[in-house]
């Protein structure tokens, strides 16, 4: 149902808080749009609507995890091989976590996600997955006791620093770079605070620092403080030490 026949098309338009003016009046209004069981269903896919899709994975996710105890956040490579030692080393620190009186949180994926997650659950604590909707992925780990999927990476990266009171980063690829800047990002602009990330794994590490020294420091385009925002060991009981002092737990 469009404008009456007979009557001129209006010049200015008001569609809730949305203005339009001239050739962008459209035909009818909101409730006839909502209301007409006919057309296509193109609207699902349009911008408005997946505003509301990103409202809800926000709901979804405040809802799930509001009520968690103290959380660590736990990164690593979907690609760890479940009899290496980094899997062997992410299942200690899972494990180390809950002994220390934190949920531990992960992607919910194979890999080191995978062996965080089996620690936690193994030292009877709550082990967290958020998932995430890719094409190659396998779905969350048998070991996650609370999963939410998520449709957009950034309401996924928001839950991870929301509920987590720090990280633990175990060697991985893209993604868990993209992690792991966004946390020095939030700690280095004081978005967040108190907020330690530890890097596990020196030699895996050593080159990304070097690099942050000798070349981000040294080029004047971070500052030399900003090598204090993250801590590097090989030790689990370390690591869980570091962001126990500075989460004050």
């Amino acid at each position: 149902m469009g404008i009456p026949e007979g009557v001129a098309k209006p010049e200015e338009q008001r569609l809730g808080p949305v203005l339009r003016r001239r050739d962008q009046v459209q035909p009818g209004t909101t409730d006839q749009r909502l209301l007409d069981t006919e057309g296509d269903s193109e609207w699902v896919h349009t911008d408005p609507w997946r505003v509301m899709r990103i409202q809800s994975e926000f709901v979804e996710g405040f809802g799930a995890l509001a009520e968690l105890p103290s959380a660590i956040s736990v990164f690593g490579s979907a690609r760890t091989k479940p009899d290496s030692p980094e899997y062997e080393a992410g299942v200690r620190i899972g494990r180390a976590l809950v002994d220390a009186g934190f949920a531990v949180i992960t992607g919910g994926g194979p890999g080191a996600m995978e062996a965080a997650n089996k620690g936690a659950r193994e030292a009877k604590g709550v082990s967290v997955g958020l998932g995430i909707e890719l094409p190659f992925e396998q779905g969350l780990n048998a070991h996650v006791d609370i999963g939410v999927n998520f449709r957009y990476f950034f309401v996924r990266k928001m839950m991870f620093v929301k509920y987590a009171q720090g990280f633990v980063v175990l060697p991985g690829g893209l993604g868990t770079l993209d992690e792991l800047f966004e946390a020095l990002t939030l700690v280095q602009t004081h978005k967040i605070t108190r907020f330690p990330i530890v890097l596990f794994g020196t030699e895996y590490w050593k080159g990304l620092v070097d690099w942050l020294r000798d070349s981000v420091v040294a080029g004047g385009k971070a500052a030399e403080h900003d090598l204090l925002l993250f801590h590097v060991t090989d030790d689990v009981e370390e690591a869980v030490a570091l962001v126990t002092k500075e989460t004050g737990k």
